[in-house]
């Protein structure tokens, strides 16, 4: 591409940074925001591939650039945009100033790096990791020059998405003579070698890969051509890292060397259990070895039976470039006869082992495993009820062929039960939660993780439900049980007591939701950093808590911080930068400052309409309160127009009974009111509270505040007595509330 040339009008590149076998990097300036990002622009497929794969693998691109533009952790780059331009698509991303692994060991002559950082490395990659695959995403191409080290020494993943992307290029059979490079064999999992179903435990052997490396200077094989490296990761066991290097500590090298097991089964369960273990190897004065991971006796086979069993794909295959130095030679794969089809575990002399089928076939329960991921994907797309109807599919076809009660099976209820309650059916998303966590706990017993989580969602249900009491019980149970396992830190445990701060203005005991919320903040702030998602969610929580103490000014200051951040760590587009706005405006207006309030509505309506659609339920948040800030200032015909057409679109998007549409009427009730429309008001007030009543119960307290505007309205038509009779059915389903929660 021509230096300094547009992309889409925005983006002008400026310098070329980087080239691969998938394409360019480029530093550029995004024009419209007026800062620099990274561009990196695919390499155009030539007229020698199929046309209709070409098709699918555009479609692929932009499925897997929004799934990567979704992830929002400290340690995985922010995608900013992505698209196609004169037939090159192209990926834009945040500017990283620091150097990938492969530039420190350059830097430090492929001496390897410190114990320190090696640790400081592992357990952040491991964090990040441990993010992308609980989003059901997996990385398939992790290695030195994927991994970036900043300047302030936070540790960044790079190329989420893109590397599924090259692997549909490079491993798809129709797609011979690409010239596109497959990635380097120095840190390829045995799984991905010979062709075989890859998920988040063929990352955590690449992530072993990489620490070998970093710690002791050379990959786990270090041989003379990729055949060899290939035979190494399938066949034989690596040589302990602390033979290379005495002084690195036991307990890294046992981890390193679990990572690197063979089988996947053999590994680390995930990546957050890597990530606990180095925490507790870096505190503790000696590593005692929780598990230890066997390693398979091999048997070479015989002499006769030694045949190549490769993958098609491996055939001229080079070894690329390791992190250490240039790539190796490529000789003739005169000693890939060595590797067979079969891998030989088996002891030295025995029997070969008798395949036995027995329970669901493999490929059935892969493809239950994909449709999964294609649930999860539409959730992250914020198609809840596509992504809801799909779990409910996967989660009948699992019990089927898993049975009911089996962890995947109940992953797919859980998830269920998640887009249940985002599309406001929390009474159904309730009862999944209950029966998940129930199903778990038999299994797995009360505090394991899995089972905690069910609980904890289930409280959150409790409270979206009004139940605030039962989701204080609910949350008090859950945290005492989490800083039990995982101690007051634990990320888990603090997830848990920011939902019980939260929880706790709800029941209105404000200072004590305040504090917690700060003491929240402080804590992830020291464990995550101080821009990281999850404490800027709970500086978010503090604003909110302030408010509610009627300290507005702060309130204001908090929340303009948390969208300022946001907007740096995530861009000014992202949900949430654009939700702390929102939160700006209400500050705004309860400070009075009505004006300044409706010019933010009316630009965030607009950025709402760009980014998500005239419809979407955000958008029309906007737009709800413009018109709020319309009828504070006295434009109550605006504010009724606006009402009006906002009610009209959540009605028929969300239902007529939907907690936003039933805001919106009473807004409507307001503005009428307002104009002195007082038999209008009164039936659009008895609309609301009826339906709260219907949905919510007699005595929610949403249906209680409407029953008291029903009051107000009949007081305003000189209807005395009906209103104080009004008024003290809700007095009396006060007390009775009250009094039940005690």
């Amino acid at each position: 591409m021509a230096d300094t040339r547009l992309i889409q009008g925005r983006y002008r590149l400026l310098d070329l940074i980087g080239r691969g076998g998938m394409g360019e990097v480029w530093r550029a300036r995004d024009e419209s925001l007026g800062r620099h990002v990274a561009v990196k622009c695919l390499k155009p497929l030539g007229p020698q591939h199929d046309q209709a794969f070409t098709r699918v693998l555009r479609e692929r691109f932009r499925r897997e650039a929004r799934v990567a533009a979704a992830l929002s952790h400290r340690g995985v780059t922010v995608v900013h945009d992505f698209g196609e331009y004169e037939g090159v698509l192209y990926l834009v991303m945040e500017l990283l100033e620091g150097r990938n692994l492969c530039q420190l060991l350059e830097d430090n002559k492929h001496h390897p790096l410190p114990v320190p950082d090696v640790a400081d490395i592992a357990e952040q990659v491991a964090a990040a990791l441990g993010y992308t695959h609980q989003q059901g995403i997996v990385h398939r191409d992790l290695k030195p020059a994927n991994i970036m080290r900043l300047t302030d020494g936070t540790v960044k993943i790079c190329d989420f998405g893109i590397a599924r992307l090259g692997h549909d290029i490079g491993f798809t059979s129709r797609l011979t003579g690409t010239g596109i490079a497959m990635g380097t064999p120095h840190y390829m999992s045995p799984e991905q070698i010979s062709g075989g179903e890859v998920d988040r435990r063929s990352d955590l052997y690449s992530l072993g890969c990489v620490l070998y490396e970093i710690a002791t200077g050379v990959p786990p094989f270090d041989l003379d051509d990729a055949w060899a490296i290939l035979v190494g990761h399938r066949d034989t066991p690596p040589r302990p890292p602390r033979g290379h290097r005495a002084e690195l500590p036991e307990y890294l090298e046992r981890i390193i060397l679990d990572l690197l097991a063979k089988r996947p089964e053999q590994r680390p369960d995930d990546a957050r259990e890597v990530g606990r273990r180095i925490t507790a190897g870096r505190t503790a004065p000696t590593y005692v070895p929780t598990v230890v991971t066997p390693q398979p006796r091999l048997v070479p086979p015989e002499p006769a039976a030694r045949e190549v069993r490769l993958p098609s794909w491996t055939r001229g295959m080079t070894t690329g470039h390791k992190a250490t130095g240039a790539g190796l030679r490529t000789t003739p794969p005169d000693a890939a006869a060595g590797l067979t089809a079969e891998w030989t575990t088996r002891p030295a002399g025995g029997p070969a082992p008798v395949p036995v089928r027995s329970g669901p076939s493999p490929q059935a329960v892969t493809a239950l495993a994909g449709r999964h991921n294609a649930a999860l994907a539409l959730g992250r797309l914020g198609r809840w009820a596509e992504a809801g109807e799909a779990h409910r599919a996967v989660a009948a076809d699992r019990a089927r062929l898993l049975g009911a009660d089996h962890p995947d099976t109940l992953a797919s209820r859980n998830e269920l039960a998640f887009t249940l309650s985002r599309t406001g059916r929390a009474a159904d998303a309730l009862r999944e939660y209950t029966e998940v966590a129930a199903a778990r706990e038999r299994a797995l017993g009360a505090d394991h993780p899995d089972t905690l989580a069910a609980r904890q969602e289930t409280a959150f249900v409790l409270g979206q439900l009004g139940r605030h009491f039962d989701a204080h019980q609910a949350y008090t149970a859950v945290l005492a049980a989490r800083e039990r396992a995982m101690g007051p830190d634990h990320p888990d445990t603090l997830r848990c007591r920011h939902n019980l701060a939260f929880n706790l203005s709800r029941l209105g005991r404000l200072d004590e939701s305040y504090r917690m919320a700060r003491e929240v903040a402080v804590a992830r702030a020291r464990v995550l950093g101080a821009n990281h998602p999850d404490t800027l969610v709970t500086r978010y929580e503090v604003a909110y808590a302030l408010g509610q103490l009627g300290r507005w000014e702060e309130a204001l200051r908090g929340y303009r911080e948390v969208a300022e951040a946001r907007t740096q760590a995530l861009g000014p587009d992202h949900a949430d930068t654009l939700a702390a706005r929102y939160e700006v405006g209400i500050s705004l207006g309860r400070l009075g400052r009505s004006a300044e309030a409706l010019t933010l509505y009316r630009q965030l309506a607009d950025d709402r309409t760009r980014v998500h659609g005239p419809a979407h339920p955000e958008t029309l948040r906007a737009r709800h309160g413009l018109g709020v800030n319309l009828g504070r200032l006295g434009r109550w015909e605006e504010a009724l127009a606006e009402s009006r057409d906002v009610c009209a679109i959540r009605g028929r998007i969300l239902g007529l009974d939907h907690p936003d549409t039933l805001v919106s009427r009473r807004e409507v009730a307001v503005s009428l009111g307002w104009l002195g429309r007082w038999p209008d008001a009164l039936a659009e007030y008895r609309r609301v509270a009826t339906a709260r009543e219907r949905v919510l119960g007699a005595d929610h307290p949403d249906t209680l505040a409407s029953r008291n505007d029903e009051a107000h309205c009949l007081e305003q038509l000189g209807r005395g007595a009906e209103a104080d009779e009004l008024y003290r059915r809700v007095a009396v389903l006060r007390r009775q509330r009250a009094s039940g929660g005690r």
